[in-house]
C-alpha cells in the first residue's frame, strides 16, 4: 500500500438541549450519513431533513460535500437542530466568508435553552407534591 492520504475535512461540533453532533464536513456528492445512516433513514419527518439541510441551502454547497456526523442524547429534535449548528460550524471553518451569511439567518446561534434539573422534595422540576391541610 502507497503513502497513507491526508483526509481533507472540516469539523463542527453543534449541541441543542441534551443533544450533542460531530460533524466533518469532506469534499464530496452531498451524501450526509448520520451514526452510519442516511439522513432519510434516522431522521423520517422532513421537517428534520430541511433543518439539517438549511446552511447547506442557504451557501449553494450542498451538492459540494459529503457530511459525516454521529449525534448522541436527546431526542429527535434536538438531534437534528444539534446538527443544523455543527454544519454551520464545519462551513465556517471550511471558508470563514460564509460567517455574516449564516450569522445573518440565526445558524450560528446556539439554543441557549437546557434541560431542567429535578428539584429535591418534588417530584419533577417544576411540579410540586399535592399540599394537603390536614
Amino acid at each position: 500500500m502507497a503513502a497513507a492520504e491526508s483526509l481533507i475535512q472540516w469539523y463542527g461540533t453543534g449541541r441543542r438541549k441534551r443533544a450533542v453532533a460531530r460533524v466533518f464536513l469532506r469534499p464530496g456528492s452531498g451524501n450526509i450519513t448520520v451514526n452510519g445512516r442516511t439522513l432519510e433513514e434516522y431522521f423520517p419527518r422532513l421537517w428534520h431533513r430541511v433543518r439539517v439541510r438549511e446552511a447547506l441551502v442557504l451557501t449553494n454547497l450542498a451538492d459540494q460535500f459529503d457530511i459525516y456526523a454521529t449525534a448522541r442524547g436527546g431526542g429527535v429534535t434536538g438531534q437534528a437542530d444539534a446538527l443544523r449548528l455543527g454544519i454551520a460550524r464545519a462551513l465556517v471553518a471550511y471558508n470563514p466568508e460564509l460567517r455574516p451569511l449564516l450569522k445573518k439567518h440565526g445558524l450560528l446561534t446556539r439554543d441557549p435553552r437546557v434541560h431542567e434539573r429535578k428539584k429535591y422534595g418534588q417530584p419533577g422540576r417544576r411540579k410540586q407534591y399535592q399540599y394537603h391541610k390536614r
